[in-house]
């Protein structure tokens, strides 16, 4: 059931009519942006790299295969790489994994949403383990069984790549699909994998200027919730 989301800036057309929706989790779902922040900080400390959380911040969104050779020079899938890779996954387990809470009306919107006959699904540069625990902590895990993650995509945003993935568990054309996210890198991969970006404004860091190439910018889940409920 296709429906037509009257929403835009002032000098963009309405966002087209949709099928789906596809979300972002980290910075869209739940506030665990800084948290990743410092497990890269904290990690790259422990191997002699020195990565404040000024400069990790804005790389938040990218996977791996990005941020560490910024910040390295390493490849993830290098001896070294790994070994970091694996450990900056307990870092953010075990000592910030607990801490992260989900935006408000989280649940609320991906119910609303498929309610209303819309596809819903995710697609993160998380680890399918990570995914699922971030899911858990949004308490739409249960929701959410279509999820693309860093394991199913061979490059992490801003490539289309993991777009694409969650796109083929929707079985819903790219044109005709919403990517909701909170960074460049969610608006980039959107567009290049053919689906409308939104962008939200709660994780953080970067301006609306940083997200303008999105048909629409809103303050969290709940604003769009809020647009959702106001269709009915």
């Amino acid at each position: 059931m296709a429906r037509y989301v009257q929403m835009a800036s002032a000098d963009t057309d309405p966002i087209p009519r949709v099928d789906g929706v596809v979300f972002d989790v980290d910075g869209t779902l739940v506030d665990s942006n800084d948290a990743h922040a410092l497990a890269w900080a904290e990690v790259l400390a422990e191997h002699g790299y020195r990565a404040t959380f000024a400069e990790v911040r804005p790389l938040v969104g990218m996977g791996g295969d990005k941020v560490l050779p910024i910040l390295t020079k390493l490849s993830e899938d290098s001896e070294a790489g790994r070994a970091i890779g694996e450990r900056r996954a307990e870092i953010f387990r075990r000592r910030h994994l607990p801490t992260i809470r989900p935006f408000p009306k989280v649940r609320e919107l991906v119910d609303c949403l498929q309610r209303d006959g819309l596809r819903v699904a995710v697609a993160s540069s998380a680890s399918e383990d990570d995914l699922r625990a971030l899911l858990e902590r949004a308490s739409v895990a249960d929701l959410l069984d279509r999820a693309a993650s860093k394991d199913d995509a061979p490059r992490s945003k801003p490539d289309p790549d993991v777009v694409r993935a969650a796109l083929a568990r929707l079985g819903v054309p790219a044109h005709r699909v919403l990517m909701v996210g909170d960074t460049p890198y969610d608006v980039e991969a959107s567009l290049r994998a053919g689906v409308v970006p939104i962008a939200l404004r709660c994780g953080g860091y970067w301006t609306d200027a940083d997200l303008r190439r999105a048909v629409a910018i809103l303050d969290d889940p709940a604003a769009l919730l809020a647009h959702f409920d106001g269709e009915r």
